[in-house]
């Protein structure tokens, strides 16, 4: 975590294709995160994930890390670190074992799960996460915590993420090469999700978007339990693209015309105006129609937004074929850098006939102007698995003191008696 005596702090680090980000976080006594120092810098010599120059990257990491180490008054030693690319996948899988006694015992727990687990995956890739979906007992199904009931049969449905180990080494080789440690690396689908969902519409159904500026991370959420997650190696940057091909403009250009200028959905009639070209571009007086650089952006946004539709499709096909529940009640929520783009919840509304929200991270609270914006979700995301860390740590230290405080009363009384 960090050098620090009293408080507990953990820290976030996120590196995408545009920014890298240093987030860090206090966990207060009633398991809430105050946000205490941030750092961002430029990304560069990485792109969708994968790195093409490892100096590059390691000095903007080192200029995120001193911001962030400045504003918080402290030494960062170790991070949670996130993780998108192209090389990431998901599948479920099944395991089933017989309860060894009358009820299940944590060691049956931890053992279905290494039977779930245990299956082949793809070549040179590593387990990121195994999440179990739902457990059953012998006829009894939907169970979240098996702990402690009776049966002779238990099964658990898990979610698998794996990623290509040799792309994750190079990411975590990068963090090293800043004399820092890494406490867990995260998918950043799970992250922006943890960040952002609440837990009534995992429960109603309801799918999670993060546009960054190389990838699209999403994840399905279903009866409360995440049911499919999935990396699209495009996101803002082809947006930015063909605005620099259609306007014959530096990529530079094209993503200040993006963020002043667009939207994901044309303006109603009369409303567009033109465009001085010649700010942006320096060299000749022009003018371009608002409407034509809208329709660009609309058309790659749509383009965008319909690959995740055709796979919820297939998600929600496959689980009504089970007998199992496929809605999304609670519709779509969007976030990350490239959510923030004007109209882009009607653009959604007219792609998937969904309600439609823009999400900002949630239940943080400190340094948090800057941070509650669609573009820190996954960050903040990673803050929450270092208290989930922290509050496991605590729970199993008061459990060894009730042990340690009933094997030394046992102890005490047996001096007594003899």
């Amino acid at each position: 975590m960090i050098i620090s005596k009293d408080r507990k702090l953990v820290v976030g680090l996120e590196i995408g294709t545009t920014k890298v980000v240093t987030l860090v976080g206090e966990v207060l006594i009633d398991d809430t995160i105050k946000i205490i120092g941030f750092g961002t810098a430029l990304s560069k010599g990485i792109d969708k994930g994968r790195i093409n120059n490892l100096d590059t990257i390691v000095a903007s990491i080192k200029e995120s890390i001193n911001k962030a180490e400045i504003m918080s008054d402290c030494q960062i030693t170790s991070v949670y670190l996130s993780l998108s690319n192209k090389h990431i996948n998901c599948h479920n899988e099944i395991g089933m074992v017989p309860i060894s006694e009358d009820e299940v015992t944590k060691e049956d727990l931890e053992t279905v799960i290494h039977i779930a687990k245990s299956v082949q995956i793809l070549n040179e890739h590593h387990i990121l996460h195994v999440i179990p979906q739902e457990y059953s007992i012998d006829q009894q199904s939907g169970i979240k915590n098996p702990i402690g009931l009776s049966g002779v049969r238990m099964q658990v449905k898990v979610h698998l993420i794996t990623c290509h180990q040799n792309v994750a080494k190079n990411i975590i080789k990068a963090v090293e090469k800043c004399d820092l440690k890494v406490d867990q690396v995260i998918f950043s689908g799970l992250a922006s999700s943890k960040a952002v969902l609440t837990e009534d519409e995992c429960k109603l159904g309801v799918c999670m978007i993060d546009i960054g500026g190389g990838t699209i991370d999403f994840t399905i959420y279903i009866n409360g339990s995440i049911q499919y997650s999935e990396v699209i190696p495009y996101a803002g940057n082809i947006v930015t693209s063909d605005i620099s091909y259609a306007f014959s403009t530096s990529y530079y250009n094209a993503e200040k015309m993006k963020i002043q200028y667009g939207s994901a959905i044309k303006p109603s009639l009369g409303a567009s105006k033109n465009i001085d070209y010649s700010s942006v571009t320096g060299n000749f007086q022009k003018t371009l129609q608002q409407d034509a650089l809208i329709e660009v952006i609309e058309s790659r946004y749509i383009e965008l937004l319909s690959l995740v539709k055709n796979k919820i499709l297939y998600i929600q096909k496959r689980l009504h074929q089970k007998g199992e529940k496929h809605e999304l009640l609670s519709g779509i929520v969007l976030t990350g850098g490239g959510s923030k783009i004007s109209c882009l919840t009607e653009c959604a509304e007219k792609v998937f006939h969904k309600k439609v929200r823009i999400a900002k991270p949630l239940n943080i609270s400190g340094l948090i102007e800057k941070i509650t914006e669609p573009d820190y979700s996954t960050v903040v995301g990673l803050l929450h698995y270092g208290k989930e860390y922290y509050t496991n740590v605590k729970k199993k230290k008061k459990q060894y003191s009730f042990l340690e405080k009933f094997f030394k009363q046992i102890n005490n009384w047996f001096k007594k008696e003899f």
